[in-house]
């Protein structure tokens, strides 16, 4: 009940055209858990209408006008009070005046842009909704409702494969190789790992996917790295001349694309890590970025008949021998260095 105009008087349903027929996609929230929300893309036209229904019929509801917001925001959960809006649009319903019964306004926001893609990590969230405001003098009332957003890319025209040498001097020296450096969601990362020198007893050997996620800038940057996928492609120690099959579904994932210095705000990259445990314990590992990006579920006509982009497998840095990162012994050289934790560290460098 409300009293002398406070509390809600009014519901208010915001309900898009062709909500039937409209794709949805999962979001996930900051709980952790999923919702489904209607699905958009860059360009796409918004339209529908605003429902206000009176909760008592016989009252009237006086506003001072009712407007329809776009918002894309991005908020950092270490300034929560703060948000940052990218895209804002606006349009007025009604002016300020009285509702008398129950009431419907149309809206449509024209071939709206959407330069990024939703996202919910463990600093930054990406949103994007729609915000109805009915002012009052005291309390407005306002409804929101949350819209997935994707972001489509193209084929890379340029995809060479990821070739390199690394190892310790004179005890253990690999060359692994990946089929392509850039990967669309639903891909297959092929590879391989071919051993030409081994002199320490390695037990096993796996490899990861770690997401890292950047928030801030300057001093105040936030690294946040989140294992996605591990997987052991080796058990007991190899030969030399021995090769390694690797082979990783990353439909089965919960991946975005690679979203770089997004309005200046997060980044979030992805690396694949090989890792080798010897029977000591003691860890050798190597990171190597690869890039993420969602493909379009339709092609057109128009680029069915183009040819196939073919690209030859390049050497990379294969004439040079790179060292392997890993945690320091007495028996080992000294100017070998710890892996660092995923949850902490940063990206290797190619020595």
């Amino acid at each position: 009940m409300s009293f002398f105009g406070f509390g809600q008087s009014a519901e208010i349903d915001i309900i898009l055209d062709g909500a039937a027929t409209r794709r949805t996609a999962e979001v996930k929230t900051e709980d952790g858990k999923k919702e489904r929300l209607f699905l958009f893309f860059d360009g796409e036209s918004l339209s529908g209408k605003v429902n206000i229904t009176l909760k008592r019929p016989g009252y009237k509801l006086e506003h001072q006008g009712i407007k329809i917001e776009f918002l894309g925001q991005i908020e950092l959960y270490y300034d929560r009070g703060n948000h940052h809006e990218f895209t804002s649009l606006v349009k007025e319903l009604a002016r300020p005046g009285e509702l008398h019964h129950n009431t419907s306004y149309d809206f449509d926001f024209n071939q709206v842009e959407k330069p990024y893609e939703v996202y919910t990590g463990t600093n930054v969230k990406l949103r994007y909704f729609l915000r109805v405001t009915v002012v009052r003098r005291l309390t407005d009332l306002v409804k929101e409702v949350d819209l997935a957003v994707h972001t489509l890319s193209s084929y890379p025209e340029m995809n060479s494969s990821i070739k390199m040498e690394v190892g310790i001097e004179d005890s253990l020296h690999i060359e692994f190789e990946y089929n392509k450096s850039k990967y669309h969601l639903k891909d297959v990362i092929v590879g391989k790992i071919y051993f030409l020198l081994v002199r320490i007893k390695i037990r096993h050997m796996e490899i990861a996917i770690i997401r890292r996620e950047t928030t801030g800038s300057g001093p105040n940057v936030f690294n946040e790295n989140e294992t996605i996928a591990k997987y052991e492609i080796m058990d007991g120690s190899p030969v030399r001349g021995e090769s390694i099959p690797i082979r990783v579904f990353l439909a089965g994932y919960d991946l975005t694309p690679t979203m770089r210095d997004i309005n200046k705000k997060f980044s979030v990259r992805y690396y694949l890590n090989l890792v080798l445990v010897d029977e000591e314990e003691r860890r050798y590992f190597k990171q190597q970025e690869i890039t993420l990006w969602r493909k379009g579920d339709r092609i057109r006509k128009s680029l069915q008949m183009a040819p196939v982009p073919v690209t030859t497998p390049t050497n990379g840095e294969s004439d040079q021998v790179q060292a392997f990162e890993k945690i320091p012994t007495p028996a080992l050289p000294e100017d070998i260095r710890r892996e660092e934790p995923c949850a902490e560290g940063s990206p290797a460098e190619d020595a």
